[in-house]
C-alpha cells in the first residue's frame, strides 16, 4: 500500500497517510478492542473492593450467556435473524445492481442511484421512525391495503420480527447495492452476450457469467450487511416487539440500565467474535480474500 501510495502522491503524503491511518486504527480500533476484552473478563465489583481479592481475572461473564436461557435464545434469534436480513438485502439489491451496471442508461443509473442516495441524508432514526409510521396498526400500508379490500381486518405488522427486518433491509440496502455494482460493472459485456449466444438463458448466464465475476461484491455487501444487522440497536428497538428483541439491546441493558459494564462487555466482545467468525466464513464458501474485497 505504501509503494502504490509513494508512487500516486510521493513518499512524504505517503508516509502521512499511513501514519494518520496507523494512528487511527490504534486509537479508535485496537485500543478501545483490548480494553472492553480487560473489562469483560473482571467482575462487577464496588470501587472499595477493585484491587482487592475478589479483583482477578475470570470468564464467568462469559459463561452467564450461556447459563441464560433467555439472552442464549436472544443471541441465537439475533444470528438467525442477521443471516436472514442478509439474503433479503442480497436478494433485493441483486437485480437492482444488475440493472445499474448493465441495462440502465448512464442517464437513468445515475437517476436512480441519487434516489437511493437522497433518503439517506436523513438521520438513521428518523428513516426507521417512517417505517413505523408506515408499518403502524392504522397507518397509511393498512389504510390502503383495507380501501383497496385485500384485508378484511388491520394486521399488526409491528407485533413479530418483520417489521424489524422491512426496516433494516432498507437501512442497509446500500452496503449491498454498490459492492454488486462495482463488481457487475467490471464485467465485460462480451462475455453476456456469448453466452447468449451460445444458448444459454438468463438464470444460467448469471450462475455461470455474472455471480462468479461479482463474488468479491457479494461477500463484501453479505459481510457488511450482516455485521450492520448484528449490531444494530436503533431499528429492532424501533420496529420490534417485546417478543423480538435484539441481542444489542441485551448489552444497552447492561451497559446503561444495570450499569454492569463488565457483563456488558463480555456480550459486546462475543457478538465481535461472531461478526468475526461470519467474515471468515463468507470470505472461504466465496473464495476470495482481502485484497479482493478491498477491490
Amino acid at each position: 500500500m505504501f509503494r502504490q501510495l509513494s508512487a500516486r502522491f510521493g513518499s512524504p503524503v505517503a508516509m502521512a497517510i499511513v501514519t494518520l491511518l496507523g494512528m487511527w486504527l490504534i486509537m479508535m480500533v485496537t485500543l478501545p478492542q483490548l480494553q472492553m476484552i480487560e473489562y469483560s473478563l473482571r467482575p462487577n465489583l464496588l470501587p472499595a473492593q477493585i484491587g482487592g481479592p475478589d479483583d482477578r481475572l475470570t470468564v464467568a461473564n462469559y459463561v452467564t450467556l450461556f447459563n441464560n436461557d433467555i439472552h442464549r435464545a436472544i443471541f441465537l434469534k439475533t444470528i438467525w435473524s442477521s443471516v436472514l436480513v442478509t439474503l433479503l438485502t442480497l436478494a433485493v439489491s441483486y437485480p437492482l445492481a444488475w440493472y445499474l451496471a448493465k441495462v440502465a442508461t448512464p442517464r437513468q443509473a445515475a437517476l436512480c442511484i441519487l434516489l437511493l442516495i437522497v433518503p439517506f441524508w436523513i438521520n438513521e432514526i428518523l428513516r426507521t421512525y417512517s417505517w413505523f409510521i408506515l408499518l403502524a396498526f392504522r397507518g397509511p400500508l393498512n389504510e390502503v391495503l383495507l380501501a383497496l379490500g385485500l384485508i378484511e381486518r388491520p394486521i399488526r405488522f409491528l407485533s413479530g420480527d418483520a417489521g424489524v427486518m422491512v426496516g433494516m433491509v432498507y437501512a442497509y440496502i446500500l452496503f449491498m447495492v454498490f459492492p454488486l455494482y462495482n463488481a457487475i460493472e467490471s464485467l465485460d459485456g462480451n462475455q453476456v452476450r456469448a453466452a447468449r449466444d451460445l444458448g444459454a438463458g438468463t438464470l444460467r448466464t448469471h450462475r455461470r457469467i455474472v455471480i462468479p465475476h461479482a463474488k468479491p461484491g457479494i461477500a463484501t455487501g453479505c459481510i457488511m450487511v450482516f455485521m450492520l444487522a448484528a449490531g444494530s440497536y436503533a431499528v429492532p428497538a424501533l420496529l420490534g416487539s417485546p417478543g423480538s428483541r435484539w441481542f444489542t439491546q441485551i448489552i444497552y441493558n447492561w451497559f446503561f440500565e444495570g450499569g454492569n459494564w463488565n457483563q456488558g462487555a463480555a456480550y459486546a466482545f462475543l457478538l465481535l467474535v461472531l461478526c468475526i467468525g461470519f467474515m471468515s466464513l463468507v470470505m472461504k464458501l466465496f473464495k476470495v480474500g482481502l485484497g479482493d474485497i478491498a477491490k
